[in-house]
């Protein structure tokens, strides 16, 4: 897969959406430091509120999201481990709530994934400031593998929410890709297999390499320089 100049994507983007508005819509990741410093409960809670805006609309899920920083005790992973399953079930009767068992379920057990963490890294953030950028996929991998429902693209949209630089394989990013001569292993849908996402990585490190921008500005980039 021959990884073409991002000059000419970023030149198509600017055409599309101008040079001063394109530069206001991209993201500016977190340094190492400043992920170290969240504290855990932060992002558990922000792990929670993406599971819950999959599949809904974001708007509905965040005007609710003060009951859920109540009722799971401000995120506090220690306190939320220690739910008994019997709390977990009261929960799906509360109308203040999203009702969807596995959901709820899913903090508690991320609750304790977090807390594995702590214990053996000093914190999640931590253990996300030292994850290398140039395997960034690899941490998508690692956090579907240790955390409930944080497969596709939950885990990519976490780390933007969040402030760990990642691309992230949107519709608009796999259009992109496609149109640029770059997904023609995936025609229909975003990667999913590791070479082919390890084959989009490397295209993402040569851009970065290229223009010295972090990943989720060239992710931003490319999802503007085609038709949506």
């Amino acid at each position: 897969m021959t990884t073409p100049s991002f000059t000419e994507i970023l030149d198509a983007a600017r055409a599309r959406h101008g040079a001063v508005a394109l530069d206001a819509r991209l993201p500016q990741p977190k340094p190492p430091q400043e992920l170290r410093a969240i504290p855990d409960d932060r992002y558990l809670s922000q792990m929670s509120l993406r599971i819950f805006r999959a599949g809904l609309k974001h708007s509905l899920v965040d005007a609710k999201w003060p009951v859920f920083e109540e009722v799971f005790y401000g995120f506090d992973p220690r306190r939320v481990r220690a739910m008994p399953d019997e709390a977990l079930d009261a929960l799906l009767g509360d109308p203040r709530l999203i009702r969807h068992g596995g959901k709820i379920r899913a903090v508690r057990d991320n609750a304790a994934a977090i807390l594995d963490f702590a214990a053996s890294r000093g914190g999640f953030g931590a253990w996300l400031a030292d994850w290398p950028v140039a395997d960034i996929v690899g941490l998508w991998e690692a956090l579907a593998g240790r955390f409930s429902q944080m497969g596709g693209n939950s885990g990519p949209t976490f780390l933007r929410m969040v402030g760990k630089d990642s691309f992230i394989l949107s519709p608009s990013v796999v259009a992109a890709l496609k149109h640029w001569g770059l997904a023609a292993a995936a025609p229909n849908a975003a990667p999913k297999n590791r070479r082919d996402r390890a084959g989009l990585q490397a295209c993402f490190n040569a851009w970065a390499a290229e223009t010295g921008r972090p990943l989720c500005q060239l992710s931003m980039i490319l999802a503007c320089s085609v038709e949506e």
